[in-house]
């Protein structure tokens, strides 16, 4: 019987984290000198006066990826399975100013944020640990299950062509139980 290996960043609970536990995230970023403010809580968050350079900034409001579709095509993996567990987010743009300025990843617990330099190609991976690398299951990459682990993560990508863009990790597919996977 093989030793199973329990690595550093794994999940050891026993139930996946409730969705709720990180409250929402909202962004403002100022038109002078692009400074970024992702700010969470619990009330009225679009509705906060953050000023930076003398001006108020700008509330970034985001929208689903079907309304930037034209100009960048956003996807995720979620890979890893118990123990290096990762989210990578691939994008396709159409124009130069459509390619992610940075991307953040709101989890169960938290948050992360990655700046994307201009000669950055996909993916862009989120290494995650603790609480947020709950998993059902050691599949790499994702079967995509009715159980979503990462149901609640989403990822929001920002350029400057679209602005901001959100996405839901909430795919679910039924590959897993057509035998797709053992044929490809």
């Amino acid at each position: 019987m093989t030793e199973q290996k329990f690595g550093p960043r794994r999940c050891r609970d026993t139930r996946k984290p409730l969705a709720g536990q990180c409250p929402e995230v909202v962004f403002y970023r100022c038109a002078e000198c692009k400074t970024l403010f992702p700010v969470t809580g619990e009330k009225a968050l679009e509705e906060k006066e953050i000023l930076c350079c003398q001006h108020k900034a700008e509330h970034l409001v985001p929208y689903p990826p079907e309304q930037a579709e034209n100009k960048i095509k956003v996807s995720y993996q979620i890979t890893g399975g118990f123990n290096d567990n990762a989210v990578q987010v691939f994008w396709k743009a159409e124009k130069p100013e459509s390619a992610p300025e940075w991307i953040y990843l709101k989890t169960f617990t938290g948050g992360y944020l990655k700046y994307v330099a201009e000669t950055k190609r996909p993916p862009v991976v989120f290494a995650l640990a603790d609480t947020d690398a709950f998993a059902y299951c050691d599949e790499d990459p994702c079967l995509e299950c009715v159980f979503r682990c990462k149901r609640g993560f989403v990822i929001y990508i920002y350029t400057k062509g679209t602005g901001l863009v959100y996405l839901p990790l909430d795919k679910m597919t039924a590959h897993w139980q057509s035998g797709a996977k053992d044929k490809a």
